[in-house]
């Protein structure tokens, strides 16, 4: 037999092990405390991995997958968001605070690690927000149709969609001028994509689709892988990195199933969450976990003291701006509650130092600090948000309901 990949086969065993384990770790302690289910994985891998018991590591393989479950969460994070529901005022804030945001991170980066490209990247890691974290949340408690929902998902789209954009200038190693027609380039191919998604569909292919939803076919769903591998060739082919590429394959993926009737479009987002979330998207964060250097964080105590110093910047370059630049009308609890969330920040502080340290501009220290201040901020400031909104809440949608963003009302 010809050699293949390295495979570990107690990492087959262990590495899905724990992404059931860490629904059921979450569901148990759902009583005291909501602990999103990411921070087990994370957790967990940590446990696993060579820091800590050291049974499995890393391979090619392992590797293989935790690649294409970074590929998937990009994608389900630019699939949730829907653009043309908070265009206008929402849209607006939320970018500029993020501007606001990238110069006051730059800055602190460049405090805290004197090489530009270096001090740039751990900065970038500030700007983010766990919009995949926070939008259960506010599905959950009723409040994705408000206003305030509409703020809270407009700062989580910028917070996702502009570190991704600058992590892909970032690390082409190109020069501005090279470097805008690359993007001008992928722009036009995404153009093309959306205007393309947006045609309606022939009536045959809406009836295969319903045809093959159930069905070994599966129309729908092998579409959207296409569209997936698609985009990140194109990204990967103009020399930017794949988070583009999956992220933009999402938000074309939405507007391609745009016209699917209701019922349908339903099954097929279950679906593809269930190769995501189910399947691809725990495998990185499990791996992400036995990736992180628990020896290095521990070993140092200026490391370790890194990580309420990063929790705190977290609020004050990323919270504050969100909530200083809401809308005028935005009361007192609101703006903080606004703040909490968008200052809310883990799945993305994983894949930047991940790619950081693989490309030797962050020390795993570092790398492994902002992780742990990214795993407390989704511990505590949702909570505290939530909590700080009180009878500000909506009661929850009904079963089965749909909530509708309406952010036009700002």
């Amino acid at each position: 037999m010809s050699a293949g990949p390295e495979v570990q086969p107690l990492a087959l065993i262990l590495v899905p092990a724990a992404a059931v384990a860490a629904p059921l770790l979450a569901d148990r302690l759902l009583r005291w405390i909501a602990v999103p289910t990411v921070v087990f994985e994370i957790v967990l891998g940590v446990l696993i991995g060579p820091d800590v018991l050291g049974w499995v590591r890393t391979d090619d393989f392992v590797d293989a997958l935790s690649q294409l479950g970074l590929a998937m969460l990009m994608f389900l994070a630019g699939y949730e968001i829907d653009f043309a529901k908070l265009r206008g005022g929402p849209l607006r804030q939320a970018g500029t605070a993020w501007l606001v945001t990238l110069v006051a991170a730059l800055g602190v980066g460049a405090l805290v690690n004197p090489d530009p490209l270096d001090g740039a990247f751990t900065g970038l890691a500030l700007t983010t927000t766990a919009l995949g974290t926070i939008l259960p949340i506010l599905r959950d408690s009723g409040e994705l149709p408000t206003p305030f929902g509409s703020l809270v998902m407009a700062t989580g789209a910028v917070g996702e969609f502009g570190p991704i954009i600058a992590i892909a200038v970032l690390l082409s190693g190109n020069t501005p001028a090279r470097t805008a027609v690359i993007l001008a380039a992928f722009a036009v191919i995404t153009a093309v994509a959306i205007g393309y998604a947006r045609r309606a569909r022939p009536v045959r292919m809406t009836r295969l689709i319903r045809r093959t939803l159930r069905t070994s076919g599966q129309f729908a769903v092998r579409t959207v892988i296409l569209a997936l591998a698609t985009m990140v060739a194109a990204a990967l082919w103009l020399d930017l990195d794949m988070l583009l590429g999956a992220f933009t394959a999402g938000i074309v993926s939405r507007l391609l199933l745009s016209d699917v009737p209701e019922a349908e479009g339903e099954v097929i987002e279950a679906k593809l969450e269930g190769i995501g979330f189910g399947f691809l998207v725990p495998v990185f964060f499990v791996v992400s976990g036995m990736n992180f250097d628990l020896s290095a964080l521990l070993g140092d105590p200026g490391t370790l003291l890194l990580v309420p110093l990063f929790l705190a910047l977290l609020l004050a370059v990323r919270g504050l701006p969100a909530a200083l630049i809401a809308p005028a009308g935005l009361g007192r609890r609101d703006r903080v509650a606004l703040g909490l969330y968008g200052a809310t920040a883990l799945p993305l502080v994983v894949v930047i130092t991940t790619i950081e340290v693989d490309s030797g501009h962050l020390p795993s220290s570092t790398a492994a600090a902002l992780v742990g201040a990214g795993m407390l901020s989704v511990l505590c400031f949702p909570l505290t948000a939530q909590r700080l909104r009180g009878d500000a809440r909506p009661p929850a949608a009904g079963k089965g309901d749909r909530p509708r963003v309406n952010a036009e009302s700002w």
